[in-house]
């Protein structure tokens, strides 16, 4: 792990939880921790990004997701963020998150009601969750690490352990990596 040097490359002090939404090996080379938000369009860039590193770098990556909806700009967050919830208890955590990110323009409860048949959810169930906001707490105790962690935006993004405050294309994703593994 590399030592922080500045206020721009602070740890993550809070390591991978048991209830954290984790994809990949832990023996993976790369594991990126995100807070992130479903309506925040940076966060829907840094999925793509994502999606391109698993690409290239297959097992090698691992990603833990946290939320960290900003419900004062992004009014549908913290209901998306349940929705990913909801799912998870069911067992689809991560293809609900994918939803999400590909279709941030429909985060309306509504819109959640039908990535919930599209994956073959128990409706029912899903329904009443959200209704009675039963994973709301869940949703704040990973925004609570967040700011414990020092985000205060999002994404929050920390590369083996180490944050990242820089660009979020491609390129600059691979130019940290690489200096980590020169680390």
């Amino acid at each position: 792990m590399v030592p922080p040097d500045s206020a721009n490359n602070s740890q993550l002090l809070l390591p991978i939880q048991p209830d954290d939404h984790v994809e990949g090996s832990p023996q993976a080379r790369y594991t990126l921790v995100e807070y992130g938000d479903y309506e925040c369009p940076a966060c829907g860039s840094l999925f793509q990004t994502i999606r391109q590193l698993h690409a290239k770098f297959g097992s090698d990556v691992r990603l833990v997701f946290r939320h960290y909806p900003l419900s004062g700009i992004h009014p549908h967050a913290e209901m998306a963020a349940e929705a990913a919830e909801a799912a998870a208890a069911q067992g689809r955590f991560w293809e609900m998150h994918d939803l999400l990110f590909e279709h941030q323009d429909a985060l309306r409860t509504r819109d959640l009601y039908k990535y919930c048949d599209r994956l073959g959810l128990d409706s029912r169930r899903f329904r009443t969750e959200l209704k009675q906001h039963k994973h709301e707490d869940k949703v704040r105790e990973d925004f609570r690490r967040g700011v414990a962690n020092g985000v205060y935006g999002t994404p929050g993004l920390f590369m083996n352990g180490i944050r990242h405050n820089g660009a979020l294309d491609l390129d600059s994703i691979l130019i940290k990596l690489k200096e980590i593994d020169l680390s």
